[in-house]
């Protein structure tokens, strides 16, 4: 590949949201360096260019945001309409391949021609889940309308980087259902997680003495809050005493009904500490302060909490099956065939209540080797370089 990657960052650039693909494409921003060149397309200005000051900024902020969606200030919606009234057109360095890290939306999918006629090299895109097509009861309506033909928008591309096992063969499956044969390599390459330096090993307790259980991730459908949170009141109304404390955005369509179960929790006096979203410090506190993890979620492609989990030291509750099942294979989790609301409680009692068991778990966390987004960047590059550019990709839909 002659030239820099360009990297996609159409969303990510204009929110300080940290959900998980954010994450991954800040990480991947980061990890990449100087072998690429962010960029954004500007609906304003109705072209692809290079990242602004202010998109810049965005980028580097560890501040959280409540908010989800992308915004454009209004000095740069009026900066882009003049532009393109004048008829100006920003001119991209000569990209020698191209990555696409998160869910594009339609706009975007449109002006995808043009980038892929702008790159000499392959150009990929990085595949996150189908859950919107496996759990349409836990996603958005918008985002079940609009997938379909997103998964058809990336067949388009060289080749598909998918997170995890699970999610290539869930792209792949779709595909073949769909009758689509024209249709580029589809490569799990799993994702990285940033370094940890672990000071200590001895379980820390909560300011009251009560030991913490923290879950990190979105509260949305699929997360599961709901199960978990029912399994913590049976447990506290049977004199369990621990902490859960809750790390995440909450998406207000889908997570709504766990929001209102975390405050009328609270009201009754349970031990629920719900931070919403939290910078990458305050999240590391969270794990060193934690004695272990739960991640209810019901569906994930990848599941970065677990593996972040066990980065820390710290053991995992979460499914054994899929995506998730895909991370605790090797050591460190308590995988439940199960993540309703008894098995989970189960879990949970099982770890407060033993010692031997939850140190045995650490230790084989401890002793498990992660990738870090360094390696993950460098082993999508090397991967990239064994792509061949398909004719396909510089047709419009």
């Amino acid at each position: 590949m002659s030239g820099p990657l360009l990297l996609d960052l159409s969303h990510t650039s204009h929110t300080r949201a940290r959900t998980g693909i954010q994450r991954v494409a800040r990480s991947l921003h980061a990890a990449l360096g100087a072998h690429a060149v962010a960029i954004t397309h500007d609906p304003w200005q109705q072209a692809w260019r290079e990242l602004e000051a202010w998109e810049q900024r965005n980028l580097a902020s560890d501040e959280p945001t409540p908010k989800r969606g992308a915004r454009w200030p209004l000095s740069s919606r009026w900066r882009g309409r003049w532009r393109h009234w004048l008829g100006q057109r920003p001119s991209l360095p000569a990209g020698g391949g191209l990555i696409v890290p998160e869910v594009f939306s339609p706009a975007v999918a449109r002006a995808l021609p043009d980038l892929f006629a702008a790159t000499t090299g392959p150009r990929i895109a990085i595949f996150h889940d189908a859950i919107p097509l496996t759990h349409p009861e836990h996603t958005p309506a918008k985002t079940v309308a609009r997938f379909p033909d997103y998964l058809a928008e990336l067949a388009a591309f060289d080749g598909i980087a998918a997170v995890s096992l699970e999610s290539r063969d869930a792209l792949v499956a779709h595909w073949q259902t769909c009758g689509r044969r024209d249709v580029p390599p589809v490569h799990a390459i799993p994702l990285g997680v940033a370094p940890v330096a672990r000071a200590g090993e001895a379980p820390p307790t909560a300011a009251t003495g009560a030991p913490i259980v923290l879950s990190v991730g979105s509260i949305e459908g699929r997360k599961n809050h709901l199960a978990l949170l029912d399994a913590c009141e049976r447990l506290w109304a049977g004199g369990a005493i621990f902490t859960l404390q809750l790390i995440g955005l909450p998406n207000l369509e889908t997570g709504a009904p766990a929001l209102n179960r975390i405050r009328t929790l609270q009201a009754e006096g349970r031990p629920v500490r719900f931070d919403g979203p939290v910078n990458e410090a305050a999240l590391a506190d969270a794990y060193a302060n934690c004695v272990f993890t739960v991640y209810p979620s019901v569906a994930e492609g990848f599941g970065l909490p677990v593996i972040e989990s066990l980065a820390h030291g710290k053991p995992c509750i979460c499914s054994s099956r899929g995506a998730l099942g895909e991370s605790a294979r090797g050591g460190g989790c308590l995988a439940t065939e199960r993540v309703d609301r008894d098995s989970l409680a189960a879990s949970i009692a099982a770890l407060l209540d033993d010692s031997a068991l939850r140190e045995k778990l650490a230790a084989a966390a401890r002793v498990r080797r992660f990738k870090n987004w360094d390696e993950y960047a460098a082993e999508l590059r090397s991967w990239m370089q064994t792509l061949a550019r398909r004719e396909i990709a510089t047709t419009r839909n």
